[in-house]
């Protein structure tokens, strides 16, 4: 698989608002901001690190810096799957620390407008909703947009930060 990379500073910030990297796991299709984003890679060689939750995988060396990496299909509570030639890490930095996420596949960067974006439901649904940061419409296509910063509970990046 090719790398993509995003360069961030030649992007303005205002240029990335609404812009949302998509991805599926199973049959739904999420969402990330763009601005999380650093870069795509395909899945490769990831060494377990012991006593840590089972959906964090364990950590990749990417170019001389150590990144955790975690299944977020595990992370919801779906079932596990075998990796193939689709599934992907993405790599976010959430507040200075880059993390991966591992997921079935990525499909496409899209625009959402604000006024397509709809808050998330007020009742729980399959997982919590406080990784869910609203509902983008684009078409006939709905997408959970998650929130990065929400993804992991502080106790969590704190033992994300540990590892790395």
């Amino acid at each position: 698989m090719t790398e993509i990379y995003i360069e961030k500073d030649t992007i303005e910030e205002d240029t990335q608002h609404g812009r949302f990297l998509t991805f599926t796991l199973e049959d739904d299709v999420y969402g990330i901001e763009i601005k999380y984003v650093t870069e795509i890679i395909g899945i490769q060689t990831i060494t377990k690190v012991p006593e840590v939750p089972d959906y964090v995988k364990g950590i990749i060396n990417l170019r001389g810096k150590i990144i955790p990496v975690i299944d977020v299909r595990l992370k919801f509570g779906k079932e596990p799957m075998e990796y193939d030639d689709r599934t992907c890490i993405v790599v976010i930095d959430i507040t200075e620390v880059s993390v991966g996420l591992i997921v079935d596949n990525v499909d496409e960067v899209l625009t959402i407008d604000d006024q397509d974006v709809a808050a998330p439901p007020a009742n729980k649904t399959g997982f919590e909703n406080r990784y869910i940061k609203g509902i983008g419409k684009a078409g006939e296509k709905v997408q959970l947009l998650l929130d990065c910063e929400k993804l992991l509970k502080n106790d969590e990046m704190e033992m994300i930060e540990g590892i790395r």
